[in-house]
């Protein structure tokens, strides 16, 4: 997870999350916002802190946008963004906050899976601290998201691409028209190219023969 490794770059024990949390405090700050107390215990809102306890299905499930249908995002826009007047983004616009609200909803979902403890006012306490701190956390990784499907998706095109030139060019070879054609138009450009050197060939001349007194100058 580069998200993960970027902001922790080592595992996170708890003996070793101690000694960093002593010697660093830009990672105790990052600590902080990733993380809430509730009745004591400590409760990661950063849902790449669980990777350890994902399979690789729940992995992909919350790396790739349009995983939770569209119907609930919908409903969910203003949870997380009542700030924002939805009819006046443009489609990258959108598309990008659709993500970040389907981020919270599979994030929070995590949360409860592996806090089943947590009660519904403690859920939203951390849904609260969530949207203030990692809205912005969030755009940028499906950002990242976004541009590395971009990327995947015009390679995809372009192998398929170069393989349907391949095929067509392929099937157009083993034509029986084309192989009836091939052996005259290949006998042609081969004439062709023997006339040519036999005219150039019978263009060369060798240089003029000069008499002794020629080249002496004495006649």
């Amino acid at each position: 997870m580069q998200f993960f490794k970027s902001r922790y770059p080592r595992p996170l024990t708890w003996i070793s999350l101690t000694a960093s949390l002593q010697t660093d405090p830009q990672l105790q700050r990052r600590l902080q916002q990733d993380s809430i107390c509730l009745a004591g215990k400590t409760i990661y809102i950063n849902p790449f802190l669980y990777w350890r306890r994902f399979d690789s299905n729940t992995d992909r499930w919350l790396r790739e946008p349009g995983q939770l249908c569209e119907d609930q995002i919908k409903l969910n826009r203003t949870r997380f963004y009542p700030e924002l007047d939805w009819c006046d983004l443009d489609e990258e616009e959108l598309s990008l906050k659709d993500a970040a609200v389907e981020m919270f909803l599979k994030s929070l979902e995590l949360i409860g899976t592996f806090h089943p403890e947590l009660t519904a006012g403690q859920l939203l306490e951390v849904e609260r601290k969530m949207a203030v701190t990692k809205k912005r956390a969030f755009e940028r990784w499906v950002e990242k998201s976004f541009r590395r499907r971009w990327k995947e998706e015009s390679k995809e095109r372009r192998r398929f691409e170069r393989e349907r030139v391949l095929r067509t060019l392929s099937e157009w070879l083993r034509h029986e028209i084309t192989q009836q054609a091939f052996v005259p138009v290949m006998a042609a450009i081969f004439l062709a190219g023997f006339a040519g050197w036999s005219f150039g060939a019978a263009n060369v001349t060798c240089p003029p023969y000069l008499m002794p007194s020629q080249q002496t100058g004495i006649k």
